[in-house]
């Protein structure tokens, strides 16, 4: 789905069954259960040291740590650190729990870590996770944490019902002050998304990510009242294909036509590997007056600076990949139903390399002439300077 696409179809009138329609053929409604739990990796790798321990803090309402026989009220400060030691020659981590009163001296709870994870929960539906050693001010979460403890280094994942997850994404994914019908399109996305990419528990020990290798999921101060209504208004529905849910993809905006799955998602190699889905097919998103309903988009419209057959050369020799000596011929002839290219042939001197359009176009950005306008997408051709 194009966002900007969406909007543009609330705009001009369409709602979320006609905007959805659009952009996954032959798909339907379904709904799977609006608690289903996800887990998002919010922390990784964070040392946990004595001088710099992790930092959590349970806010609007009590809390309670799995195994610790005790309920901590609000405020009350939890900090995690490891220390080791050599014991009959073997070097021995171990992490500790400590938690404070809200007064900050009283000690609450204080004692190692027995196995590998803790497990700190809201014991209230008001209560709050303040993950203070998060390096972002959206630090604030529902549901529960699991940290998990390893020698050098912690992680922390919260868990929490799928509806809830989507009140911190969706506000953040779609500006809030979008109409309506696009909002609510972007909420069915992003749960259908979100549901496909859940992960055995047996195997993965997170689902997503909260950044946009995933979908960037803010926590509780990533939500807008507005969104969270519309949420609850439609809980746990979802984008269906036959009897599965739609892996369904969506971008800021598609330059007024979308692409079959195929040819979007190409490996480097530019050889095309996967088989195409019959609801991501790529389609014509224009009014039909012509204007493509995503035009407002930032960047709908882009072109590059004019460069010389030497500066190309240089370009492409900067990096292995698309390295063949004096440029000879560029082959731009695979593209997919939206015209963009998912395929480069170069030709040159010493080589003839193929890569994917992706491939292209990061090198071409990665090394044009200072000041000039990079490639916003693999819709582009090129010609001789007149």
């Amino acid at each position: 789905m194009s966002q900007w696409g969406a909007r543009g179809r609330a705009i001009a009138g369409q709602k979320v069954p006609d905007i959805l329609a659009a952009y996954f053929s032959s798909s339907t409604l379904g709904a799977v259960s609006p608690s289903r739990a996800v887990r998002v990796l919010v922390l990784s790798g964070f040392a946990g040291l004595a001088a710099t321990p992790l930092t959590l803090h349970g806010r609007s309402g009590a809390w309670t740590i799995d195994g610790v026989a005790a309920t901590f009220p609000a405020d009350a400060v939890l900090t995690a650190w490891r220390t080791s030691a050599i014991v009959s020659g073997v070097k021995v981590v171990t992490w500790h729990l400590h938690v404070v009163a809200p007064d900050g001296t009283t000690v609450l709870y204080d004692g190692a870590v027995a196995g590998k994870q803790a497990i700190v929960r809201a014991a209230t539906p008001s209560a709050r996770l303040q993950l203070n050693s998060k390096p972002s001010t959206y630090d604030t979460y529902r549901g529960r944490f699991i940290l998990t403890f390893k020698p050098t280094s912690l992680t922390v994942v919260n868990v929490l019902g799928i509806d809830d997850y989507l009140k911190g994404v969706v506000a953040t994914e779609m500006p809030a002050s979008w109409p309506v019908e696009a909002l609510k399109a972007q909420a069915i996305v992003a749960r259908s998304w979100t549901v496909k990419h859940l992960r055995s528990s047996t195997t993965y020990t997170y689902d997503v990510y909260d950044d946009s290798r995933s979908q960037v999921y803010r926590g509780v101060k990533g939500e807008n009242a507005g969104v969270t209504a519309l949420i609850a208004a439609q809980p746990g529905v979802v984008l269906l294909y036959g009897t599965g849910v739609v892996n369904a993809f969506y971008c800021s905006a598609a330059g007024g036509w979308t692409e079959n799955n195929e040819d979007a998602f190409v490996p480097a190699s530019g050889i095309i590997s996967s088989s195409p889905l019959p609801y991501l097919r790529g389609r014509d998103d224009r009014a039909a007056g012509g204007t493509a309903y995503d035009a407002g988009a930032p960047g709908f419209a882009w072109q590059t600076a004019s460069v010389t057959h030497a500066q190309l050369n240089a370009i492409l020799a900067a990096d292995a990949r698309t390295s063949v000596g004096t440029v000879t011929k560029l082959g731009l002839t695979h593209r997919g139903a939206s015209g963009r290219l998912y395929q480069v042939v170069i030709y040159g001197t010493t080589a003839t390399k193929t890569v994917s359009g992706d491939v292209f176009r990061a090198v071409y950005n990665a090394h044009r002439p200072a000041g000039s306008a990079s490639m916003l997408s693999n819709l582009f051709n090129a010609a001789p300077i007149p």
